[in-house]
């Protein structure tokens, strides 16, 4: 499934790099035959650096990004795979942290979101406890308040 996932994403960046590459010389000749071409992707994809690269790449760019949303088989398929995405996620905080804050943009742009969000988040009490706890330090809610509403969700204080 991860070489299905890479090829998919180095084919994706190679049409990318087609359309708006400027210098056709050799590079597109190479390309121009299967073997050469395939022997390319080999080398990108066997490459873990290559790989990131090209990953980045792929994930800067507006068209490829939305060529991968309208391919539903290909984000069905990245985002099944829980174990390899919760690894992705642990290994590279900064990909973490702006898919995180894309979510909580789109949440505040469409209330259907912000309502699913809110739920998940209703329905994860350490979560909500943690959130008010930080609210409190912060000065948003005063002591009182966090605990009435810990005690009404029926979160112990860790």
């Amino acid at each position: 499934m991860k070489n299905k996932l890479k090829t998919a994403a180095v084919f994706s960046l190679l049409i990318l790099a087609f359309s708006a590459c400027e210098q056709q010389g050799d590079v597109g000749k190479m390309l121009e035959n299967e073997e050469s071409r395939n022997q390319i992707y080999e080398a990108i994809i066997s490459d873990n650096e290559h790989s990131k690269q090209l990953m980045q790449a792929m994930m800067e760019d507006d068209h490829t990004l939305m060529m991968m949303k309208g391919n539903g088989e290909l984000m069905s398929m990245m985002m099944s795979d829980n174990e390899n995405m919760m690894g992705m996620m642990k290994n590279n905080p900064e990909m973490t942290q702006g898919m995180m804050s894309n979510m909580m943009n789109m949440a505040e742009s469409d209330s259907s979101v912000c309502t699913h969000m809110m739920t998940l988040m209703k329905d994860r009490p350490n979560m909500m406890g943690q959130m008010m706890e930080m609210m409190h330090n912060e000065g948003m809610i005063d002591k009182e308040s966090m605990m009435r509403n810990r005690e009404k969700m029926g979160i112990g204080k860790h």
